[in-house]
């Protein structure tokens, strides 16, 4: 499988920095682009941290905490050496023979260099400069809640359009689908039954299987789809209330909505929702 990779720049006191990540969450940060504040050559600079014990200390922690993977009686044998005069660190034994995760390089002529978690770097920053790294936190947090709000935005938006869409899918049900006298708990299991069709439908289960497979987990299946997916959702509640007003059979729509939802599904495959322009901000009312 090729691995999806995303980079991105912030500026922190007049320097770039860049961020590297292949799984979305764990970010990686640029010591060579942070140890340019201080330095023409930034590999000594970096190489002249990485010697001291507490670094290697610090590092050996994080790895324990983060990396089930992690070698630890190697590391016990790696910190001996730390500090002593002809200790040398390498990347390369750190990764391969200890199994480390925090530090990696990068080749390459832009965006090349040494890098690490973001825990490591903001440690590093601390080294080089505790005002630069001030910096660098805020640049960061910029960068991160502008991708947040752009997330949040999209996400909100298609639930909106999809609650709007339910109420449109409720109202045919109750004029066309519930006989006169029923009680509550009936109303209710028609309604149920109905949401469920069109979980079957998109998700192929219904809400108990799905929070039979989740114990652990809150919200609903609806809570943990994928934005395409509540764009394809708010289409089939449209469309099921026009064959309900249509005295479609429960079995008919099923398949008629499964069939739409295979088509709309393949097309948005194809499409980037990243594309898709933003709505200007602002306090709504």
């Amino acid at each position: 499988m090729v691995k999806t990779i995303r980079q991105e720049t912030i500026h922190a006191g007049g320097i770039d920095i860049g961020i590297y990540t292949t799984d979305f969450k764990n970010e990686y940060i640029s010591l060579t682009d942070i140890a340019r504040y201080r330095s023409i050559d930034p590999r000594i600079t970096i190489h002249n941290w990485l010697r001291g014990r507490d670094v290697i200390e610090f590092l050996g922690l994080w790895e324990t905490l983060h990396n089930p993977e992690f070698k630890r009686i190697d590391f016990d044998t790696f910190k001996k050496n730390a500090g002593a005069n002809a200790f040398v660190f390498s990347i390369k034994d750190w990764t391969d023979k200890i199994g480390a995760i925090g530090l990696l390089t990068k080749s390459g002529r832009y965006g090349g260099g040494i890098y690490a978690h973001i825990d490591i770097a903001f440690e590093f920053a601390s080294w080089i400069s505790p005002e630069f790294k001030l910096y660098i936190i805020k640049d960061y947090q910029r960068l991160k809640s502008d991708e947040n709000s752009r997330l949040s935005l999209g996400w909100n938006l298609n639930r909106e359009i999809a609650k709007l869409n339910y109420r449109i899918h409720t109202d045919a049900i109750k004029e066309n689908l519930i006989p006169p006298d029923l009680t509550p708990e009936q109303i209710s299991y028609k309604y149920a039954s109905e949401a469920d069709l069109l979980n079957v439908a998109l998700f192929g289960k219904t809400a108990k299987q799905w929070r039979d497979e989740n114990p652990g987990k809150e919200g609903n299946i609806r809570d943990e789809a994928e934005l395409k997916q509540l764009l394809v959702l708010a289409n089939m509640e449209s469309y099921n209330a026009i064959l309900i007003e249509q005295g479609k059979l429960m079995s008919e729509r099923l398949i008629l909505l499964r069939d739409l939802a295979i088509r709309q599904m393949r097309t948005l495959a194809s499409v980037s929702t990243a594309s898709l322009p933003l709505l200007p901000q602002g306090d709504t009312t």
